[in-house]
């Protein structure tokens, strides 16, 4: 790799690296917790509230991410508080990143372990209450280890998009060297600078992080 600095290669993946780790956790519980609750129950408004935990699937991510610049920006009560408690704006840090990334990701984790949930027989979750099982013991005993394929599914789904998440992050994280750029930035820096050998790179980069974690599941997947 001749002529290209390993810093400013390495920043970029490792920062994503961090931020598709980070989010990808909050989304895992986040979407879990949800798609548990939705698949449980039945309420007037139900479909309402499940269109609009899916909506980022289908709105452009600048969409999202202007959104996001609103209710998380100085001038809004979320970024007064965050601006108070943190001493420093949310807007063009990591953390923004890492928003940006759970929000996008959300549906996908959301969809794909709901889907798993709801594969789980309720005559044996129903037979293991009767039988004196409290939820926590179902879960656990019963949902988990009928659902797990599904969940890790999940996690991949969220980490990936985190991985390649641009539009949204650019409107409230920036693309700021060493700081908030990620590899989706990145590329898209080093093409619009004509610095094509740095962009394949990068490109490389990522492909191989995808592709390894994707075999590792299927791999998996296939041993059992």
């Amino acid at each position: 790799m001749n002529g290209i600095d390993w810093n400013e290669f390495l920043s970029p993946i490792v920062l994503s690296l961090k931020v598709s780790v980070v989010s990808s956790l909050f989304v895992l519980l986040a979407g879990g917790l949800s798609a548990w609750g939705m698949s449980r129950r039945s309420f007037r408004g139900k479909t309402l509230l499940e269109t609009a935990l899916l909506l980022p699937l289908v709105l452009p991510p600048t969409v999202v991410g202007f959104i996001l610049l609103v209710l998380l920006g100085k001038k809004s009560w979320i970024g007064s508080l965050a601006d108070t408690i943190f001493q420093h704006s949310i807007i063009f840090t990591w953390g923004a990143a890492v928003i940006a990334s759970v929000v996008v990701a959300f549906p996908l984790v959301y969809q794909t372990m709901k889907t798993g949930f709801a594969s789980v027989s309720p005559e044996l979750q129903d037979a293991a209450r009767s039988m004196g099982a409290g939820e926590w013991q179902v879960w656990r005993l019963i949902t988990l280890p009928l659902s797990w394929r599904s969940i890790v599914t999940a996690y991949i789904l969220g980490f990936a998009r985190g991985l390649g998440e641009f539009g949204a992050t650019l409107m409230i994280a920036g693309n700021i060297p060493n700081k908030t750029q990620t590899l989706p930035t990145a590329i898209y820096t080093a093409v619009e600078s004509g610095n094509r050998t740095l962009a394949w790179c990068w490109t490389g980069a990522i492909i191989a992080i995808s592709f390894i974690m994707l075999w590792a599941v299927t791999r998996k997947n296939r041993e059992e």
